[in-house]
């Protein structure tokens, strides 16, 4: 029984798979609160304790960057370690990665209903691919093509520095640096980020808040309420505000497909992209993504698909436990 964990900022996600014929099935899971804890081992007492399992590898994935089998969270007062994790579970071994390699890793668990495409005409070539996903923070990976088989490995790209491409991108940066010392793209491309635009956007218009906006915003409900009044086109700045978002979201994946030369694909995941599909299938989000100048031609070429699969995360810790044992 393989024990896997998907560790964010938000949530704490665990769960048992059997393994059999080269594949992981899930078999047990919980999500927990992730600030409703004290770390991650509470959350695995809680879940193990609970189920009469022997587990025989674990491997968790883990929203920051892991360094020497040791992991501290940006997004989360925590840090982690393989060592006492392992000691823990009474296992000679835990496997961390970070949680955009685990999600790389997952990719090959999914099947075509967990994948929608964005750039419906293009073919994947064998090469390189790439990830990037929203939600609580930004993570971006590479899966790196090395003639028979992807092989996924971790960036921290989504701490990059965010680079604005007209004057009201400018606008934007200089009004997120009278808060932050550096603005990275996370500031913008995560939930929190959306609400800076947001607030950033409601700060121009002369326009006033509708009350239900404002006291959903006050229930903090910031993210999903923006969201939602722009898919229900019920708040134009609203609407304003998540399509800068999705121009952003594309321009990045687009950074990503250059650096990786991630002709075999680019992936969107995280939490916020399935919410946010119908907006991410309007021509914004691929019009930013391939608007980089002469390499225009080069990214019309690459295949761009959502991830609605939320477990693709877990799946990839599985994958990775199991077959490091």
């Amino acid at each position: 029984m393989i024990l896997a964990g998907d560790v964010g900022g938000t949530s704490t996600r665990l769960a048992l798979f059997e393994t059999g014929g080269g594949r992981v099935t899930p078999v047990a899971g919980a999500t927990f609160s992730s600030r409703s804890l004290s770390g991650l081992d509470e959350a695995i007492d809680q879940f193990v304790n609970t189920r009469r399992a022997t587990i025989d590898a674990a491997g968790f994935g883990i929203a920051g960057p892991v360094i020497d089998g040791r992991a501290t969270l940006p997004n989360l007062p925590w840090s982690v370690d393989e060592d006492v994790l392992a000691h823990q579970l009474r296992l000679p071994r835990v496997e961390l990665l970070n949680d955009l390699e685990a999600n790389a890793h997952g990719i090959a668990a999914l099947g075509a209903d967990d994948l929608v495409p964005l750039n419906i005409s293009a073919r994947a070539s064998r090469a390189n691919a790439a990830i990037i996903s929203a939600g609580t923070g930004l993570g971006e990976a590479g899966l790196y093509w090395d003639g028979t088989a992807h092989r996924p490995f971790a960036t921290e790209a989504g701490h990059a520095d965010f680079a604005p491409r007209n004057e009201l991108e400018t606008d934007l940066l200089r009004e997120l640096l009278e808060s932050f010392p550096t603005v990275s793209c996370e500031r913008v491309l995560s939930g929190a980020g959306l609400y800076r635009i947001y607030t950033f956007l409601r700060s121009r218009v002369r326009m006033p808040e509708p009350s239900w906006l404002t006291d959903a915003l006050r229930r903090n409900e910031g993210p999903a309420a923006i969201s939602s009044a722009a898919l229900e086109q019920r708040d134009e700045t609203a609407v304003a505000a998540l399509r800068l978002f999705v121009s952003c979201l594309g321009a990045e994946a687009g950074n990503l497909a250059l650096r990786m030369m991630a002709l075999a694909g680019v992936y969107v995941g995280g939490g916020i992209a399935p919410r946010i599909l119908p907006m991410l299938r309007e021509s914004t989000f691929m019009s930013a993504f391939v608007d980089k100048g002469r390499m225009r031609p080069l990214l019309e070429k690459i295949p761009v698909w959502v991830i609605r699969n939320d477990r693709t995360a877990l799946f990839g810790a599985a994958r990775y436990a199991a077959n490091r044992q």
